[in-house]
């Protein structure tokens, strides 16, 4: 999830980090969700391995927007975790992004924010110019490199 924050940082999202587990600590981690609003808490990103029912824990008690992270661990290596996060039953969405894409989570959870946020849209923009010409600069390289 360092990779969310990592991302979450660069475009100027401020963010809050905890650990909870659906399983473990089921009473904090429903009392998180429920008080993520007034927190002034606008979308929730949850990492979870094998049964990961976090995200669905935490969608469970909130109506924000939640986005899963299947974690790759155990003997399927995610697999588990992307079917736990992927399948909610209806009026309990969680959006689902790749097994271990915490990246694409935080660029997802920008998305949603730069709705309401025109500076994280144009942040976003600029992320995605920057990628195009970076990729640009490597074709033009790897087309100088052929004999």
């Amino acid at each position: 999830m360092d990779k969310a924050a990592e991302v979450l940082k660069e475009m100027g999202v401020s963010y809050e980090m905890d650990i909870r587990s659906a399983h473990r600590l089921p009473e904090k981690t429903a009392l998180y969700a429920k008080t993520a609003r007034e927190r002034g808490i606008e979308v929730l990103i949850a990492g979870a391995g094998m049964a990961a029912h976090l995200a669905g824990a935490l969608a469970a008690h909130t109506t924000l927007p939640v986005i899963g992270v299947p974690i790759s661990s155990g003997a399927l290596n995610g697999i588990d975790a992307l079917y736990s996060t992927v399948q909610m039953p209806p009026g309990v969405p969680v959006a689902t992004v790749g097994i271990d894409a915490a990246k694409n989570a935080a660029y997802l959870a920008c998305q949603i924010l730069s709705i309401k946020y025109p500076e994280i849209a144009e942040r976003l923009e600029a992320f995605r110019e920057k990628t195009k010409k970076q990729l640009e600069e490597r074709s033009r390289a790897l087309k100088q490199e052929k004999p």
